[in-house]
């Protein structure tokens, strides 16, 4: 770790071109589990590592499924059985027959593919892992360069994010157009039925605060519809941003403007997981007691918050028939694990956020045990 002080101003700033923090050994060794730092400098193994996930993402989907839809029986509601993923198909329109009834056809096609672009993903993850360069930067096509990782170079970071912003877009575009031309199902009325976007942006400024209560589909779709303009925007803002001249002024005024004091691997991997453990807990929070996004049919009754120690939901309906979750709502579990594992995201965030800022955790060892030399040797 490289590290150096400064004097600006009469006062003493700290800043650190680090990748991730080592606590001054520059020799320090990880653990098999530390897979960040296996990838942290190698571009080619990180895009590697994204595609394998991508692959374990949909073999877990598409394999969860078929399991689902092997034990699901008839006679019980959905939401009492486990079904976390029969119930999202269901809530997008998907495993209903002719006259509207859902019998899960069409559903084992779509859990087979899961498993079939697993496969695909996972020979791409190998490819990258074995014959492609370590390195992008090393590759011999042009294209392929500008992904390199350059962790304290704000103008890098950004064209990187904007490509994933518009993934991000994209995918919302698919959402609503889904819901225009296929449909999706409607609890109001307990059908499948085709849903127009509602771009009221006035009404979207509202519902940001109250969206636990959203009761109009058409209100769903026109959020998504504005998200995927703010996200397309916004990921060409960055892309075009990100690969102008001010890249090699990286030290300039503009850099200082977009944080380049801040950047490091350990710093986008804490905002990584600080976003994705605030949408858990705010998933677990929606999913508990809207009953549009999450229909009652496929998900079971809204449930009811409690406290303890910490918050967590109960069922509120009669649960005699429940065949799976320990006696508990597919809600319930959703709900509860989506807390419970948004909290631990959220405490990821602030140890690895903290760590990019220099923070010495070795110190808190040595005052707990009142011994001002107790120190930590680093080899995992």
């Amino acid at each position: 770790m490289n590290s150096a002080a400064c004097r600006v101003g009469g006062r003493i700033c700290l800043y650190h071109l680090k990748i991730m923090q080592t606590y001054g050994n520059p020799d320090v060794t990880y653990g098999w589990w530390a897979g960040n730092s296996v990838v942290t400098n190698r571009s080619g193994r990180f895009i590697s590592s994204h595609i394998g996930h991508t692959g374990l993402i949909c073999f877990a989907a598409g394999g969860s499924t078929l399991w689902e839809l092997a034990r699901f029986d008839p006679s019980v509601p959905m939401g009492h059985q486990s079904s976390i993923f029969l119930a999202h198909l269901a809530s997008v329109g998907i495993g209903f027959d002719e006259a509207g009834v859902w019998t899960g056809v069409g559903v084992a096609t779509i859990a087979i593919l899961h498993l079939v672009f697993s496969m695909v993903y996972g020979g791409g993850a190998l490819m990258h892992a074995v014959l492609f360069e370590e390195k992008v930067e090393d590759s011999e096509i042009l294209q392929a360069k500008k992904f390199k990782l350059e962790w304290n170079n704000p103008d890098n970071q950004t064209f990187i994010l904007g490509h994933h912003l518009i993934f991000f877009g994209v995918a919302c575009v698919w959402f609503v157009e889904w819901a225009r031309i296929h449909g999706i199902y409607d609890p109001a009325v307990g059908a499948i039925r085709q849903v127009n976007y509602n771009l009221d942006l006035t009404m979207i400024w509202h519902r940001q605060f109250d969206f636990l209560a959203i009761d109009s589909l058409e209100d769903v779709m026109g959020g998504h519809a504005f998200l995927a303009f703010a996200e397309i925007t916004g990921g060409a803002f960055h892309i075009i941003a990100g690969s102008t001249p001010w890249e090699n002024k990286r030290l300039g005024e503009f850099s200082k403007f977009k944080g380049a004091e801040l950047l490091s691997a350990e710093a986008v991997l804490s905002w990584s997981l600080a976003g994705i453990g605030w949408m858990a807990i705010v998933a677990a929070f929606w999913c508990a007691t809207n009953t549009t996004v999450y229909p009652e049919a496929w998900y079971g009754e809204p449930l009811q918050l409690k406290f303890a120690v910490s918050p967590y939901w109960i069922d509120t309906g009669d649960l005699s028939d429940s065949t799976a979750f320990w006696g508990h709502s597919t809600r319930a579990a959703l709900s509860n694990v989506h807390y419970y594992l948004g909290f631990f995201f959220l405490q990821g965030h602030f140890w690895h956020a903290l760590r990019a800022t220099g923070f010495d955790f070795k110190k808190i060892r040595g005052s707990i045990g009142n011994d001002q030399n107790a120190t930590i040797t680093l080899k995992g």
